[in-house]
């Protein structure tokens, strides 16, 4: 069972990732991502990154077709086991154009050094209504 601190540290961890990016703090990932932490961008045709800094290679390999705003919604922790803490949210990303776009975060949340980071993220692209691919 988690506690209601370690509630609000997972939420507000899941949170900070849009404030890092959006703002260009890209130095500061080490607050959300794992050392070792694995970002799956493959349903974006842009593979699987491993380690803090392909993560950030990533978001500026992306360039300005990167958001303007990721805006985190509807974060609910799912599960609980020996891996760490299992946490989807809902995002929307809007773009310099005024497009917007919507994925789903799922997480893998551990403890690392006695903080909550990131230790897996996949992010899957919501095209369709109704849960349909």
């Amino acid at each position: 069972m988690l506690s209601i601190e370690d509630r609000i540290a997972i939420y507000e961890l899941i949170a900070l990732h849009g404030h890092l990016v959006d703002d260009g703090r890209l130095d500061e990932l080490g607050q959300v991502f794992a050392d070792d932490a694995v970002h799956d961008l493959t349903a974006f045709g842009l593979g699987m990154h491993r380690g803090l800094g392909s993560v950030r290679e990533s978001a500026l390999a992306l360039g300005d077709a990167n958001p303007l705003g990721h805006h985190v919604t509807n974060t609910i922790i799912t599960a609980v086991n020996d891996d760490g803490v299992l946490v989807r949210s809902k995002g929307i990303g809007v773009r310099a154009d005024g497009a917007s776009g919507t994925v789903i975060y799922d997480d893998l949340v551990a403890r690392r050094n006695g903080e909550w980071r990131i230790v897996r993220r996949a992010i899957m692209v919501h095209r369709k209504p109704l849960g349909r691919e």
